[in-house]
């Protein structure tokens, strides 16, 4: 199958959008084959501000005209525990409110930007989405995130070099609470090591403990940088470490 195979299939359907390269690209396609796709960007405490400006800026410039809905990702419990089941929990909640909104909007159909690279050993958040009756037309056409990139770079989309960014929820180490203040200082502290040009890095937490994990070719500088980095982010912990291993991709 492919993906204009598909829309002839599915000629109208909402898409659960991130900004991401995934639904970046599955968004260009749908409309590129004169599907009525309809966006729905649900922000929560989890997605940092650049990446709900990314997501704006890409319907802007396909002229597609996205639906923003507003969640409060902390009202569930199962969610606030953090457990090993969280991200199941939360996509539930997420698409949940997709499902309903794109109801009143004439939208039965729902899509998400699921790829066939992705494990569905490795995401829980995949149930979900079987339970939930959401197809992924990517994944069902083949289309593996190098092809994805590739196919993004020729439409001329921004977003075909936009590195992987998993919710900040992931950021805070498994089976502690999940708090606002927590995911405040998580987004300000990742805020300011864009501000400096670092990329494609993670603060991750624990108690109140951050390990900062940079790519190995920006590792070098950032121990350059150390006594700076732990500086501002010493607002926020009381103990920051940078890891010596680095940020493996994936992991």
């Amino acid at each position: 199958m492919t993906i204009q195979d598909f829309f002839h299939d599915h000629p109208k359907a909402a898409l659960a959008f991130s900004g991401g390269v995934d639904s970046a690209y599955l968004l260009y396609a749908g409309l590129a084959c004169g599907a009525d796709l309809r966006p729905y960007y649900v922000k929560t405490q989890f997605q940092p501000r650049f990446e709900f400006e990314d997501a704006l800026r890409l319907c802007r410039e396909l002229g597609a005209e996205p639906r923003v809905l507003h969640l409060d990702a902390l009202c569930s419990p199962d969610v606030v525990r953090n457990g090993a089941d969280r991200c199941y929990y939360c996509k539930v909640n997420i698409m949940s409110s997709i499902l309903a909104a794109a109801a009143q909007d004439g939208y039965p159909l729902l899509l998400d930007g699921t790829n066939a690279s992705d494990d569905a050993g490795d995401r829980p958040g995949m149930r979900a989405l079987k339970e939930l009756e959401i197809l992924s037309p990517l994944r069902l056409c083949g289309l593996t995130k190098p092809e994805i990139r590739r196919l993004s770079r020729e439409a001329g989309l921004f977003t075909w070099s936009k590195p992987a960014y998993a919710c900040l929820a992931t950021r805070v180490k498994t089976g502690e609470p999940i708090t606002n203040e927590r995911l405040r200082a998580i987004e300000e502290s990742e805020d300011f090591l864009f501000s400096r040009g670092y990329t494609d890095f993670r603060v991750r937490t624990a108690g109140t403990a951050a390990l900062l994990q940079f790519p190995a070719e920006q590792l070098e500088r950032a121990k350059q940088e150390e006594t700076e980095i732990a500086g501002r982010l010493g607002a926020f912990f009381d103990t920051i470490t940078i890891d010596p291993k680095g940020r493996t991709r994936g992991l």
